[in-house]
């Protein structure tokens, strides 16, 4: 049986948001975890790899992991035994947006 758990959502970015999102890529562990999961891809990577290649117990990776589901960064998919997760491509899209959205806008305004 395939347990979904997706958070996923088009938006456009508000300070909130972006602020709780941008606070999870604060933590050093939270960072190599979305970094893991980007790298994987679409076909997303089972919690004990994420384990592996980070070296660390799984109450700490659990917890991170927790962080990152409820801003919606990323989610689960149970696979038999296999706990697999993935990134949310539209929320990393909807980051660079609002931190890109209005570029240049007040470029004249501050030109020598």
């Amino acid at each position: 049986m395939l347990m979904v758990l997706r958070y996923s959502y088009d938006m456009k970015l508000d300070y909130d948001t972006a602020a709780a999102l941008f606070s999870q890529f604060g933590n050093k562990t939270r960072l190599e975890i979305v970094r893991e999961l980007v790298r994987a891809g679409e076909s997303g990577i089972p919690v004990g790899e994420i384990k592996k290649v980070l070296e660390i117990p799984d109450s700490t990776l659990s917890h991170h992991i927790n962080h990152l589901r409820s801003v919606g960064l990323i989610w689960q998919e149970r696979e038999g035994t296999i706990l697999r997760c993935f990134i949310d491509y539209k929320k990393i899209d909807s980051i660079v947006a609002f931190l890109t959205e209005e570029c240049c806008a007040a470029e004249a305004k501050y030109a020598k």
